[in-house]
């Protein structure tokens, strides 16, 4: 999964690195861009996921596809699927792909067209937050 993401997405990827907990578990996937934000991708074995891109540090926003069931977003016509739109109270429908390389590749190029747009390359690569036909 490094290797598409750090082949596919090099105009944007620094770097990737695997976090691991205490006991050497694997945790996550950290990936470093360019504009010094970060993604952090966790699977569970039971189905959970979390694609997080996080920027509250450079221009405070987040943008997460994830589908952990809280109660505040049962009304998410895609729930338990949600998406956090560039703040953590702002939670929309997620149409991300279930199938987790297609998913990363999507979250990806939506992430590639808000770095680039950020550098007035005025590149769009879509948004997977909408529904496709």
């Amino acid at each position: 999964m490094l290797d598409i993401i750090l082949n596919e997405f090099s105009s944007i990827v620094e770097y990737g690195e695997i976090i691991y907990t205490q006991s050497q578990e694997p945790l996550k996937l950290r990936i470093y861009f360019y504009d010094e934000s970060f993604l952090d991708i966790f699977y569970s074995k039971s189905g959970k996921y979390s694609y997080h891109w996080e920027r509250r540090f450079i221009d405070n926003s987040i943008y997460r596809h994830d589908n952990a069931p809280h109660r505040n977003w049962e009304k998410v016509k895609t729930f338990p699927k949600h998406f956090h739109n560039g703040l953590e109270e702002d939670v929309i429908e997620s149409y991300i792909s279930d199938d987790p390389e297609e998913a990363i590749r999507d979250f990806l190029n939506f992430i590639r067209g808000k770095i680039l747009k950020k550098n007035d390359l005025g590149i769009d690569y879509g948004n997977i937050s909408e529904k496709k036909d």
